[in-house]
């Protein structure tokens, strides 16, 4: 997964780091080779108020496992200098009741526009919208 994080830096202001990491409370175990994130697309004006709820609810135990947000040092794989990226991890891709349970817990922290699921195992191989590939997202809800 991630380096937990306890540090309160805003991903705005941070530029010697891609990503600041949240981790969640002790819990299953991921699967090996099946996990994935919800990708939350947010722009860079509001990706510190976005990032504080989200951190906050993945190490209260109401996420995922793990989430992660992009910094404001620029990286090649973003698709919109504009916007941030949070990825919001689940355990499983395959286990469709808790990625969708993860989706809803978003929609009340007020993330409520489609947003795509991607599986790791597409993000190793190297996959991204930014370079041409299409397809990728396993959900878009």
């Amino acid at each position: 997964m991630m380096p937990t994080s306890t540090t309160e830096r805003k991903p705005s202001e941070v530029t010697d780091a891609f990503w600041l990491c949240a981790q969640g409370p002790p819990g299953r175990p991921n699967v090996v080779g099946q996990g994935g994130k919800w990708l939350v697309f947010v722009s860079h004006k509001y990706v510190d108020t976005v990032w504080a709820q989200i951190k906050q609810s993945t190490e209260a135990g109401r996420l995922g496992p793990a989430a992660k947000v992009a910094t404001a040092r620029p990286n090649s794989n973003a698709r919109d200098p504009r916007s941030r990226v949070i990825c919001v991890y689940t355990y499983d891709w395959k286990d469709e009741a808790d990625v969708k349970r993860v989706r809803e817990e978003l929609r009340r922290l007020g993330i409520i526009q489609k947003i795509p699921y991607k599986a790791d195992a597409d993000t190793q191989a190297g996959k991204y919208s930014v370079r041409g590939d299409s397809g990728i997202a396993k959900y878009y809800e």
